[in-house]
């Protein structure tokens, strides 16, 4: 079952003017753009597809059972059922509950007012300034893992930073995971693309964490996508089958782009995003009542003229508030995407992209942000530069949902007025003085200086201060400790089950 949230949280050291934290508490109220009327008939959407339409469970029999044992209605591999049943079903679900990290300072609270920042998922290829565009390799995922772990902006680890395409495709999960697990200390997402590799994501979590520890608790979650539209496949349910029956959390979005895999207008294909996920949902508390679940959203639209799936554009931004709403009703933790874009490289592009989709997923609430750096090419590649340019601007969007506007005593400075005359200036006061390392977010990459000296300093943009920034932190990285015995455990687990497995390529 989820652990509870706690009430209070590890902090380290203040970086940029915030308070680095493992994840954001937000006291920013949600961005509800939706009324009563408009929420009512997406909801009714929601149950007209439950009901009437229904969603094909395919390639699983089992999961097929499992609902005609529970009662629904189940025609071929399509499955209909009561919407008000399937919302209590949801409603089992925990609405906020905690991941473990193998530092426990680093656990993180998904659900409620918390929010959670992990980098790109899935790309294939990788890019930065020195060796440009390339396919992904374990050493690139390596560095990856290890400025994810550095970065205090990025809370959580993901998984597949990079595909490590220089490992065969049956193997290199277990690579994977031995990174995330010694590399660094933050929580982590496991795998899911078949069965066994996601036993393998769950075993090897429990070499980390210990069998009690792993009953009582969330300490790795899968993250699926359903084949939309209205399919749900056997990798969902039988990842579902692996981590929700162990108790562990599953993050299931529908991967939408309107027009392709859902009907061209939005609303449409919000209301399709929620029946998915909502009857995955429905699936896992079957499985386990209480299981951890994250309702997921990836709406985009695209190119009606050449298919291409389009980045901050007003459609998708409008679906993350209403996905947020709905979600929220629901009693569900959500989970939407983050700094994405089409761009090719970090361009003015790819910098109003990502902050369009990224400022819609913070204010509408997505307590987990996959995709929140890195992300280029439409998620096709990973960007080094990417990653450290958007968690440079994390922090400010942490600093605005954690903190808000400060109308303490201090705030108002009234002690300051007393030192200053009408026309002077505040630099030097003594309520300036006592509050200038914090009182405004300082971000690491931006030049805020004059020209001459930026010019002094040859005149980086901001590409290349990124990529300075990152090499630095690579050459001053330093692993996190482990118990050596774990560590020992996980490569003996590693090498057993590759010499099991044979090679395989696709």
């Amino acid at each position: 079952m989820a652990r509870r949230a706690r009430k209070s949280r590890g902090q380290a050291a203040s970086s940029g003017g915030i308070q680095v934290s493992p994840y954001i508490q937000r006291t920013l109220p949600f961005f509800d753009v939706l009324d009563e009327e408009k929420i009512s008939q997406l909801e009714a959407q929601v149950n007209w597809i439950l009901e009437d339409v229904g969603i094909a469970f395919r390639d699983d029999p089992e999961a097929l059972d499992l609902w005609k044992t529970e009662g629904a209605r189940v025609e071929g591999d399509i499955v209909r059922a009561p919407a008000d049943w399937i919302r209590d079903l949801c409603g089992k679900a925990p609405q906020e509950f905690t991941q473990l990290a193998r530092n426990p300072e680093r656990s993180v609270i998904i659900g409620g007012t918390n929010q959670v920042f992990a980098p790109i998922y899935g790309a294939p290829f990788v890019r930065d300034l020195e060796g440009g565009r390339r396919y992904g390799d374990i050493a690139s995922f390596q560095d990856l893992v290890r400025l994810t772990y550095l970065h205090p902006n990025l809370h959580h680890g993901g998984f597949v930073t990079c595909e490590p395409c220089d490992i065969p495709v049956s193997k290199r999960h277990l690579d994977m995971l031995y990174a995330h697990m010694t590399l660094s200390d933050k929580p982590h997402l496991g795998a899911i693309t078949e069965m066994s590799r996601a036993q393998d994501s769950v075993d090897m979590a429990e070499i980390v964490f210990g069998r009690e520890v792993m009953d009582n608790n969330c300490v790795i979650l899968g993250n699926v996508n359903t084949n939309s539209p209205l399919l749900v496949d056997k990798v969902v349910t039988e990842a579902a089958r692996v981590y929700s029956s162990r108790g562990q959390g599953m993050i299931v979005a529908p991967f939408i782009l309107t027009g392709a895999m859902g009907p061209v207008s939005t609303a449409a294909s919000v209301a399709q995003a929620m029946a998915e996920a909502m009857i995955v949902c429905a699936y896992v508390q079957l499985l386990r009542p209480g299981a951890p679940f994250v309702l997921g959203n990836f709406l985009s639209s695209m190119s009606l003229k050449s298919g291409a799936p389009t980045f901050g554009m007003p459609e998708p931004v409008m679906s993350n508030y209403a996905i947020g709403q709905l979600a929220r009703r629901a009693g569900l933790p959500l989970r939407c995407g983050g700094s994405l874009t089409a761009s090719k490289i970090e361009d003015a592009q790819a910098a109003y992209e990502s902050a369009d989709s990224m400022h819609s997923t913070m204010l509408a609430g997505a307590n987990f942000v996959l995709h929140a750096a890195g992300w280029l090419e439409g998620g096709l590649c990973t960007g080094f530069e990417k990653l450290i340019m958007d968690a440079d601007r994390l922090g400010g969007y942490q600093k605005v949902l954690s903190e808000g506007l400060d109308t303490s005593e201090e705030a108002f400075a009234r002690d300051a007025y007393s030192e200053v005359d009408p026309g002077g200036h505040f630099l030097g006061c003594s309520h300036t003085m006592r509050n200038y390392q914090t009182a405004f977010y300082s971000p690491e990459l931006s030049d805020s200086e004059n020209v001459e000296s930026w010019e002094e300093g040859g005149s980086k943009d901001m590409r290349q201060r990124a990529h300075q920034r990152w090499t630095n932190m690579i050459k001053s990285y330093e692993p996190p400790p482990i118990d050596p015995a774990v560590k020992e455990a996980l490569q003996a687990f590693v090498a057993k089950r590759k010499e099991e497995l044979p090679d395989a390529w696709y």
